[in-house]
């Protein structure tokens, strides 16, 4: 069954800006990585995009990752929004999927440590977790309990694995479609029931 936002509620949401495990192509789950100069033009971008779509100092419940790449992108969007960099609140459940032992590896490194764990979440990411890590069914329990939770119009800053399987949530998708979907940043999707919409 697809989630639903409640009736009437509008979510907001974006990756944060690009850090340099991303630029590095690392994994990057639970341990953080500052943003690069490009991470921050990003995150003045989606500020922008609310801007045209809602406009200054909307309001709005603002959430943040407790990750400090979220947060970071979090206090550009709303100083371009004409806010306190502050005023957000942060919820674990919108963290990034935990990596356990990959956090920060390339994906070579990742395959070398244990090809044949490498080669088994590959084929079922929804229930093989990295050792110290989670799959994708724990990561989309948390997301879907935050999005049920959501009683007013919100924007949220996340991330990438965390904001493809809660797209797929919304749309139905299978664990393998979630995966494929992309990790855009510097963009907006806008959620209203069940139907996602890019802003760009």
């Amino acid at each position: 069954m697809r989630l639903e936002l409640r009736d009437g509620v509008t979510l907001y949401f974006s990756r944060h800006g690009e850090t340099e495990a991303n630029r590095e192509k690392r994994f990057s789950g639970q341990k953080d990585t500052p943003l690069t100069d490009k991470g921050r033009q990003q995150a003045l971008a989606v500020g922008e995009i609310l801007k045209r779509e809602i406009g200054m100092r909307p309001a709005l419940a603002f959430v943040s990752s407790p990750l400090q790449r979220a947060r970071t992108t979090m206090e550009i969007i709303r100083e371009t929004l004409g806010l306190p960099r502050g005023g957000y609140t942060t919820d674990a459940r919108i963290e990034e999927i935990n990596l356990g032992i990959w956090d920060q590896l390339t994906e070579g490194e990742a395959r070398t440590l244990d090809p044949l764990l490498f080669d088994a979440r590959g084929k079922d990411k929804w229930n093989v977790a990295v050792p110290g890590g989670e799959n994708y069914e724990q990561v989309a329990a948390r997301a879907a309990g935050w999005a049920r939770s959501l009683a007013g119009n919100t924007f949220a800053v996340s991330h990438g694995a965390l904001t493809r399987i809660l797209r797929g949530l919304f749309l139905g998708l299978t664990w393998q479609d979630m995966s494929d979907l992309d990790e855009p940043q510097g963009v907006v999707f806008r959620v209203q029931g069940n139907v996602v919409t890019r802003l760009d």
